[in-house]
C-alpha cells in the first residue's frame, strides 16, 4: 500500500541555505573589536553629515580677540557673532560662548574645524579607496582573463609606472595644480580649476591620488583572476555557453571580492594619512577648507604653550584609522578564517 503524501512533506526547510557572504558576515559580527571600529566609522559618518548641528560655529568663522585660547575656555560674544552661532535659540546656546577644545590662532573653535575635517579625510578615504577599486579590478580581471600578449603589455604598463614612487609623483602632482591654480588657465582646466575651488581644493586632490592608486589593486585582481579562470565552474560555464563578459561579473568577480574587499578596507588608513602628510606641507586641501593635517601643522607652531591645537586633531586621525585598521583586521579574518587556525 502506498504511503499517503503528506503537506508536511512539501514545505520548504525552515533553514535558509547558507553563503559565503552570509557565513562572512557572521564571523566578523563576532569580532567585538572590528564591530567596535565599523559602529565609530559610522558614528564619525554621521557626525560629518551633520556637522552644522554639533559645531557651534562654521570651521571659517573667526575671533581673532580669542586667539589659541585652551580648552573649556569662555569668551563674550557679541551679537553678530551669536546670530552665526548653529545653536543660537536652542538648549545648546551656551555653546556659543564657550571653546569646548581651545581655539587656533585665528580664534576659529577648535572643536569645529576638526568635526568639519572629518568630511575631507572620509571623502579622501571614499574616493582613493573607489578609484582604486574599480579601476584596479577592471584592469586586472581583464588582464588576467584575456591572456597572452595583452596581459603582458598591460603588466608591463603596471610594472612601469609601480616603479614610480608614489608619494613622490603626488607631491610633484599637487604642486603643479596648486601652480596652475593660481596662474589661472581657460578651456577643459580653467573648468576643472573653477570645480576645484568650489570643492575647497579637493578635486585636484582626488586626481592625483588616483593616479596610481589602483596599481595594487590590479595586480592582486589579476592573480586572483588567475588562480579562477581555469577552474570547474569556469569552464562549466564555457561549456554551456556563457559569454565571456557574463563569466567575468557572474563568476569569476564574486568569486574574488573577498581578497579586494580586504586589500581595500586594509588600504584606506593610507589614503587618510597621504591626505594628511599633505595637507601638514601644504599641498592639501586649500585654506580655510579644515583638514586635520594643515590643523596639526598650525599647532606643531606653538606646541609647547598650546599642546591641545596638535593633540584634538591628532586623537582625531589616530582614532579613526585605528577604526579602519580593526574593521579591516576583522574582514580578513571573515572571509580567510584558516589565517588564525580556525
Amino acid at each position: 500500500m502506498a504511503k499517503r503524501t503528506t503537506r508536511a512533506s512539501f514545505e520548504k526547510p525552515t533553514t535558509k541555505p547558507r553563503t559565503p557572504a552570509g557565513d562572512a558576515w557572521r564571523a566578523f559580527r563576532q569580532n567585538k573589536i572590528a564591530m567596535g571600529g565599523m559602529v565609530f566609522i559610522i558614528l564619525v559618518t554621521l557626525m560629518a553629515l551633520f556637522a552644522p548641528l554639533l559645531t557651534p560655529y562654521d570651521f571659517a568663522t573667526q575671533n581673532t580677540s580669542n586667539s589659541r585660547s585652551k580648552p573649556m575656555t569662555a569668551y563674550i560674544v557679541t551679537t553678530d557673532k551669536l546670530d552665526r552661532c548653529h545653536w543660537a535659540g536652542t538648549p545648546l546656546e551656551w555653546g556659543c560662548t564657550l571653546y569646548l577644545t581651545g581655539s587656533d590662532a585665528l580664534g576659529r573653535d577648535l572643536w569645529s574645524r576638526v568635526v568639519y575635517g572629518t568630511r575631507v579625510s572620509l571623502a579622501v578615504a571614499l574616493v582613493g579607496s573607489s578609484v582604486s577599486f574599480i579601476i584596479g579590478i577592471v584592469y586586472g580581471t581583464l588582464s588576467g582573463f584575456i591572456g597572452g600578449r595583452l596581459d603582458n603589455l598591460l603588466m608591463r604598463i603596471v610594472d612601469f609606472l609601480y616603479a614610480t614612487p608614489f608619494t613622490v609623483m603626488v607631491i610633484l602632482m599637487q604642486v603643479y595644480f596648486k601652480a596652475l591654480t593660481r596662474q589661472g588657465a581657460t578651456g577643459v582646466m580653467g573648468l576643472l580649476i573653477g570645480w576645484n575651488r568650489a570643492m575647497g581644493g579637493m578635486l585636484f586632490l582626488f586626481i592625483a591620488l588616483g593616479a596610481l592608486s589602483w596599481l595594487g589593486m590590479a595586480r592582486l585582481a589579476r592573480g586572483q583572476v588567475l588562480s579562477q579562470k581555469n577552474k570547474e565552474y569556469v569552464e562549466a560555464a564555457r561549456a554551456l555557453g556563457v559569454g565571456n563578459a557574463r563569466i567575468i561579473f557572474r563568476h569569476l568577480i564574486p568569486n574574488i571580492l573577498g581578497p579586494l574587499l580586504i586589500s581595500l578596507s586594509m588600504g584606506i588608513p593610507g589614503w587618510i594619512f597621504t591626505e594628511t602628510v599633505l595637507s601638514f606641507i601644504g599641498l592639501g586641501v586649500d585654506p580655510p577648507t579644515p583638514s586635520w593635517g594643515a590643523m596639526i601643522s598650525e599647532g606643531a607652531q606653538g606646541i609647547r604653550s598650546a599642546s591641545y591645537m596638535v593633540l584634538v586633531p591628532g586623537a582625531a586621525l589616530t582614532l579613526l584609522t585605528l577604526a579602519f585598521n580593526f574593521v579591516g583586521d576583522g574582514l580578513r579574518d571573515a572571509f580567510d578564517p584558516s589565517s588564525h587556525g580556525r
